[in-house]
C-alpha cells in the first residue's frame, strides 16, 4: 500500500487523487450526517468492508477502489504464495544465512513480529512457515488430506525456528536457522487495516470502520453512535455477543472455524502451537480489543495457544486488557474490562472473570492423530 507513512512506497499521481477525494469526504461529513456507506473489495483471501460516514455512494466507491489497489500492493509483497515473490525471496535468503537488504514493505513486519514473539514468550511465532506449509494451511483446498506425521512435525519443532534468530542491522537482515521461514498470514490483514486507518486519518477522515473477516479497526463514530460489532460463536454459526467501539480501537477474533480441515472425524485448525507443531487444543475462540488491529491479532493468536489456564499470563505480557476466550467446554473467560463492555446475546451463567497476571506457562501437551 503506498501510504504517506512509508516514503519508500510513494503514491505517485494517485496520491493527488486520494487527497482531493478525501477532502471532499471531509467537507461532506461536516454537513448534515448521512447514513453509513459500505464499500467492499477482496484482498488477502477475504472480503474487506470499508464503512464511511457522511459520504455518497460514488465517493465511497472511489475510496474503495483506491484502497483496493493499495491492499493489492501489500498482498503482492507480504503473502508467501503467489504475488511478486518478495516474501519467498526473503525466506530463501534467511535460510542461506547471508546478509541482505530487506524489502522496505517487509522490514516493518519483521520488527513488529520480533516484539510480539518476545512479549508472548514465543507463542506468537511467524518464523514457523515451514510448519504451516507442512500442514497445508498456506493453500486450498484442505479437506480430505491426512495430517502430517509425527516424525515430520518433530523435525521442524526440534529445529525451533524463531524471530529472535533474525538479526537486523539497519536495513540488512541475517538469518541464523536454515529452517526459519516467515509466514505473516496471522497479522497481514490487520496490519493493512492499521495502515489504511492511519492513512485516512492523516487525510482528514475521522469516522470509518475497516473490517476483513474477524479483524477490524474503527475510529470515530457511526453517525453519532458507537460502532456495534457482532462477535460470533466459535463455530461461526450465530452471534454470541455485541461489542461497542467508539474512538480508536482494533478488534480481532480468531477461532477454530477460520481455516481448518476434517480427517477421520477430527478437526484440525490452522492455529499451530510452535512448541508442539500441532493445532492448539484447549481453546475454541479468542477475541481481543487493543490499540491497533495488529496488536489485537498477535495477542489473540498467542492467547488462543496459551489456552484457558495460561492466557492471563500472556495477556499481561502483551498488554491485552480486553479479552474474551471460549474454551472447549464453551465456558467464557473474560477480563473485567471486557465484561464491562460486552453485551452477551444469551445469558451466560458459565462465565469466568479473570485478570491478567504474571506467571510461568505450563508445558504444552501433544495430541497425536
Amino acid at each position: 500500500m503506498r501510504f504517506l507513512s512509508s516514503p519508500s512506497t510513494g503514491f505517485g499521481h494517485r496520491r493527488l487523487i486520494l487527497v482531493l477525494l478525501l477532502m471532499s469526504l471531509t467537507l461532506a461529513a461536516c454537513r448534515e450526517k448521512t447514513p453509513v456507506i459500505l464499500a467492499r473489495f477482496n484482498a488477502f483471501e477475504a472480503q474487506v468492508d470499508v464503512s464511511l460516514v457522511g459520504v455518497s455512494r460514488d465517493q465511497a466507491d472511489q475510496a474503495s477502489a483506491i484502497l483496493a489497489q493499495d491492499f493489492a500492493y501489500l498482498e503482492r509483497d507480504w503473502m508467501t504464495s503467489g504475488g511478486s515473490g518478495a516474501m519467498r525471496r526473503v525466506n530463501q535468503r534467511l535460510a542461506r544465512g547471508e546478509p541482505f537488504v530487506a524489502p522496505p514493505s517487509i522490514l516493518p513486519l519483521i520488527r513488529l513480529a520480533k516484539t510480539f514473539e518476545s512479549d508472548s514468550d514465543g507463542l506468537f511465532n511467524p518464523a514457523i512457515g515451514q510448519l504451516i506449509r507442512l500442514w497445508g494451511f498456506d493453500s486450498a483446498p484442505l479437506n480430505g488430506r491426512p495430517p502430517p506425521t509425527q516424525e515430520q512435525i518433530a523435525r521442524l519443532v526440534e529445529a525451533a525456528p524463531a524471530m529472535r534468530q533474525i538479526d537486523i542491522d539497519g536495513l540488512r537482515l541475517t538469518g541464523r536457522n536454515p529452517l526459519l521461514s516467515l509466514d505473516f498470514s496471522a497479522i497481514v490483514k490487520s496490519h493493512a487495516i492499521d495502515l489504511s486507518i492511519q492513512h485516512l486519518r492523516n487525510l482528514g477522515i475521522r469516522n470509518v470502520l475497516i473490517q476483513a473477516g474477524g479483524e477490524l479497526r474503527a475510529i470515530g463514530e457511526r453517525s453519532g453512535q458507537p460502532w456495534r460489532i457482532p462477535i460470533l460463536h466459535p463455530n461461526g454459526s450465530s452471534v454470541m455477543a455485541i461489542l461497542s467501539i467508539r474512538g480508536d480501537e482494533g478488534l480481532v477474533t480468531v477461532a477454530e472455524h477460520d481455516r481448518n480441515f476434517m480427517f477421520k472425524g477430527k478437526l484440525y485448525h490452522s492455529i499451530i502451537d510452535p512448541r508442539t507443531g500441532w493445532p492448539a487444543e484447549r481453546t475454541r475462540s479468542v477475541t481481543v480489543m487493543h490499540d491497533t488491529a495488529t496488536g489485537a491479532a498477535a495477542a489473540a493468536r498467542a492467547l488462543f495457544i496459551a489456552g484457558p489456564e495460561d492466557w492471563p499470563i500472556i495477556a499481561a505480557r502483551m498488554a491485552a486488557r480486553y479479552v474474551l476466550l471460549v474454551d472447549l467446554e464453551g465456558r467464557l473467560h473474560m477480563t473485567r474490562a471486557m465484561a464491562d463492555r460486552i453485551e452477551l446475546v444469551d445469558d451466560q451463567e458459565n462465565s469466568v472473570i479473570t485478570e491478567p497476571r504474571l506467571g510461568v506457562l505450563q508445558a504444552p501437551g501433544t495430541s497425536l492423530p
